[in-house]
């Protein structure tokens, strides 16, 4: 089973935490970074449940105190790895006048927090930091917070859903604009829950997206259904596509379209992918994705389609690795500054198991020869899930096999990700464990 949509379990704990009431939440990623969101709820005066506490199949509940009404943490709030979660508490919490701390772990305190801090600083909050707005940082609240009206200057799903959060709590409305559409999660929840909401393109045929808010609404729980994370789905997905005669469904997949640039580029790789059973859960469309082993070509992937799959970039490659020509992909400056530098690693790692790879600036260059590489690399993860997970998959059908040196990092978006491809037929060994 495909672990629930990591984007969206964050968020659907956080308005549970601002809402009053009862929010039931089912197909909850239980992935670290989700439970870090999850204690830093509680710890700010939310109530958070799993029923039952263990085993399957589970539905949390999430009583909140409503709009303006969570209280000062006792202590710090350490958010892991998720740079997600970090940045959208980061928005909760510059609309309280109380001290709050925010920090993570090594990866995480690499990671630069400025383009939330920017914005944010604009309410009349402020932030203490390391350089380069690193964390970990102290927040303290305006004594009058302001709405703003943003122009960001990237299109950054998690910058976006900041100030919006913190809008939620001040008079008047909120607005966001950005170059291009980035996720839109928190605007689909957000009218879940009842937010007035106004988005979409400044004009007819601009690229230019705006969202708009309405501040301080009264809000009341609501049921939530978590669609399976086209993310995590990639990893099985390029899997089947690679190993020859395979064929697998993947049920419950989301297919918000702001979410399936990975898709649209692998079929025009010429793989083999049916969205079967679409329907609506929650305001988010849903599919149950039938894939069948594919011969891929390479493809040039435009810098444009980078919002909508920034990260399956990794997953990506591995597919390009094993694909006949030459694939680009264009416009990764993001890959950059995510858990660790994606865009190095790649192409490093790539280069170790014997593929033709390279990156030049914001370019990532993949030539495959239409078969799998050699392999027989061992990966350093950087503490990076994606890039375990990836070359993972690229092991199951390297000459040789392909070796990650910490797995730990798996867990923090796709715990049962080992047993499901083994499920599914895959060798992966583990060794040296406690």
């Amino acid at each position: 089973m495909i672990p629930g949509d990591k984007s969206i379990s964050h968020r659907s704990l956080i308005m549970g935490a601002l809402a009053v009431g009862e929010t039931t939440v089912t197909g909850l990623l239980e992935g670290d970074d989700v439970l870090r969101t999850a204690s830093a709820m509680r710890a700010l005066g939310a109530t958070v449940e799993r029923r039952p506490a263990t085993g399957e199949p589970a539905t949390w509940h999430v009583w909140g105190p409503g709009i303006n009404g969570l209280s000062e943490p006792e202590d710090v709030l350490d958010m892991g790895n998720s740079g997600t979660g970090a940045r959208l508490v980061a928005g909760l919490l510059s609309a309280y006048r109380f001290t709050s701390v925010l920090t993570g772990d090594a990866s995480l305190r690499r990671r630069p927090m400025d383009r939330v801090i920017k914005p944010l600083s604009q309410t009349g909050a402020t932030f203490t930091s390391r350089a380069g707005g690193r964390l970990p940082m102290t927040i303290v609240g305006g004594p009058l917070p302001m709405p703003l009206a943003y122009d960001s200057p990237i299109a950054s799903a998690q910058v976006k859903s900041a100030v919006l959060l913190a809008g939620l709590h001040m008079p008047g409305i909120t607005t966001v604009t950005e170059p291009s559409a980035s996720r839109d999660h928190t605007e689909r929840m957000f009218k879940h829950f009842g937010v007035k909401v106004e988005c979409g393109p400044i004009a007819p045929g601009s690229s230019v997206y705006k969202v708009s808010i309405v501040g301080q609404p009264e809000l009341t729980g609501r049921r939530i259904v978590v669609p399976g994370d086209p993310s995590s789905a990639a990893f099985p997905l390029v899997a089947a596509l690679l190993v020859p005669g395979s064929e697998i469904t993947l049920k419950n997949v989301g297919l918000n379209p702001l979410r399936t640039g990975l898709f649209d580029t692998l079929i025009e790789m010429g793989a083999d992918i049916t969205f079967a059973n679409r329907r609506e859960e929650a305001g988010e469309p849903v599919a149950d994705l039938i894939v069948k082993a594919s011969h891929l070509k390479g493809v040039k992937v435009p810098a444009s389609r980078a919002p909508s799959m920034i990260d399956e970039y990794p997953i990506l490659a591995v597919a390009a690795a094993c694909a006949e020509g030459e694939t680009r992909m264009e416009g990764l400056a993001e890959l950059k500054v995510k858990e660790s530098d994606r865009l190095s690693a790649m192409a490093i790692g790539l280069q170790a198991c014997g593929v033709d790879a390279r990156a030049e600036g914001e370019t990532l260059i993949v030539r495959g020869n239409g078969k799998p590489p050699k392999g027989n690399a061992t990966i350093a993860v950087n503490l990076d899930h994606r890039i375990a997970m990836s070359f993972l998959v690229l092991g199951l059908v390297a000459e040789q096999p392909i070796t990650i040196d910490d797995e730990a990092s798996i867990a923090t978006s796709f715990p049962n990700f080992i047993q499901l491809m083994t499920d599914l037929g895959s060798a992966i060994l583990r060794s040296n464990r406690p």
